[in-house]
């Protein structure tokens, strides 16, 4: 298949602080006690795609990821390693390669996806409908629990979410409309000539862009030249694609495209259930013929994953938190490990005190140690850990070499590499970063703490 993949790995995310640092970036943030990253190329690995471009921001971030990619994936993938400015944004950073690209078709993958839809399936996908561009779309994931204790399911539901707006055609395969991040509580804004051009658009709010999209080359490249100031894919490459499909005359000329025309509008009044059971507008059939002569061939598609499929994205901190603690629960088969009859992982060289219990939905890595009558549950507990007695871990993720004495109470939060947790701290829904000392006997709610870069 002559498709040429670009993984877009990141850097070190502010919206990850205080998980990510210098010595650990976004794509080596541990998911389930394994590199984000990983995630993404064992699922390219399993679509026969082995030629790789690993794009990442800051020239530290991308020596650390070349460094484990060379180890993990030796024999396994051909992957070049580049290292693009910090800051440029997706569409930026693919506009800083794009002389790399060659192939007909370019694949590319958000390196914080975790996902069990195969990239070769949207790639056939693509090709068979001979589009310009091929977006991945998934169910809107489930979120866990916010960072304050006294949101429950039922507030959650009261958020006015932001959400993307996705129309469709009648076969679900032509993306007709998108509007990324669109609050639900304005009129959606539909334009009569794409609705007189189409016939009929089916328009869905329960879907997410997954970050995964097949691209034309020659016209992802003209994108990214023309259109300068472009740095989202997300936002601005994929909406400018789908606007300008409908054009009255051929890519090149001088035609409008059907959305500067005059607008049809429906009103959401804040209504989020009526945008989910799908609004069907326009009564008449769909046409076909209108995308195959548009543009010159030139048709936005989409694959859209059936709701079975998992698709989760680790772009902020909860959703870090929610990724791995449905990786060690409902969707586990994609750990890549294989969970004992209790449902849990604990590695042979680990110790275990007196009365101490690994519940289900947990993994506990090599070497670490934990002292008596202890009690995790679903966790995850990194290498080398030293625990001591009377510690309760649930709903959290330690990293790597931390240390956690006596009596001390964790729920919620995440303890990244090499945290020293004195004797009876208490941590609940909060983020503590690489090296950081919590004091004896402190109480801590929905704080992150990380050291000041004086004391780096």
């Amino acid at each position: 298949m002559d498709f040429q993949v670009v993984v877009l790995a990141g850097g070190t995310s502010e919206k990850l602080s205080p998980l990510v640092s210098k010595d650990v970036p976004k794509a080596l943030l541990p998911v389930a006690n394994r590199p984000v990253l990983s995630y993404a190329l064992d699922l390219l690995e399993a679509s026969d795609l082995k030629d790789l471009i690993v794009v990442v921001e800051g020239q530290e971030a991308a020596q650390l990821v070349d460094a484990w990619v060379s180890s993990a994936y030796l024999d396994r993938l051909r992957v070049e390693v580049v290292v693009v400015s910090e800051d440029l944004g997706s569409a930026g950073a693919l506009r800083a390669i794009s002389k790399r690209l060659m192939a007909n078709d370019i694949l590319v993958v958000s390196g914080d996806l975790v996902t069990d839809v195969l990239p070769g399936a949207v790639a056939a996908t693509h090709r068979r409908n001979g589009a310009a561009v091929t977006a991945l779309l998934c169910s809107v994931p489930v979120s866990g629990p916010s960072d304050t204790s006294s949101s429950s399911g039922k507030d959650k539901a009261k958020k006015p979410n932001r959400l993307n707006i996705v129309g469709l055609d009648r076969s679900k395969q032509f993306l007709l409309h998108i509007v990324s991040g669109t609050d639900v509580e304005k009129d959606i804004q539909v334009h009569k000539r794409k609705i007189q051009a189409v016939g009929q658009m089916e328009i869905r709010s329960d879907l997410m862009d997954a970050h995964l999209y097949a691209f034309k080359r020659t016209i992802l490249q003209d994108v990214l030249e023309q259109k300068e100031a472009y740095r989202s894919i997300r936002l601005e490459v994929l909406p400018y694609l789908v606007r300008s499909q409908l054009r009255s005359t051929p890519s090149g000329g001088s035609g409008t495209s059907v959305d500067e025309i005059e607008s049809s509008a429906f009103q959401s009044s804040g209504n989020l259930q009526c945008l989910s059971q799908h609004r069907v507008i326009a009564p008449s059939a769909f046409k076909q013929d209108v995308l195959s002569r548009s543009s010159g061939g030139h048709r936005c598609c989409a694959y859209i994953a059936s709701k079975s499929k998992y698709c989760h994205r680790l772009n902020s901190i909860q959703s870090y938190c929610d990724i791995n603690r449905d990786v060690i629960g409902e969707v586990s088969h994609l750990s890549g490990y294989s969970f004992s009859a209790q449902n849990n992982i604990i590695h042979p060289s680990s110790v275990l005190g007196s009365k101490t219990t690994i519940g289900p939905h947990c993994i506990l890595a090599e070497g670490s140690q934990l002292g008596d009558k202890c009690s995790v549950k679903r966790s995850v507990i990194g290498r080398h850990c030293r625990i001591g007695s009377n510690v309760k871990i649930v709903n959290s993720v330690v990293m790597n070499h931390v240390v956690i004495e006596d009596g001390c109470h964790i729920q919620g939060s995440v303890v990244c590499n090499n945290v020293q947790l004195q004797e009876r701290a208490v941590l609940k829904d909060c983020q503590v970063g690489a090296g950081y000392i919590v004091t004896a006997g402190s109480e801590h709610k929905a704080e992150s703490l990380a050291r000041k870069y004086s004391e780096l």
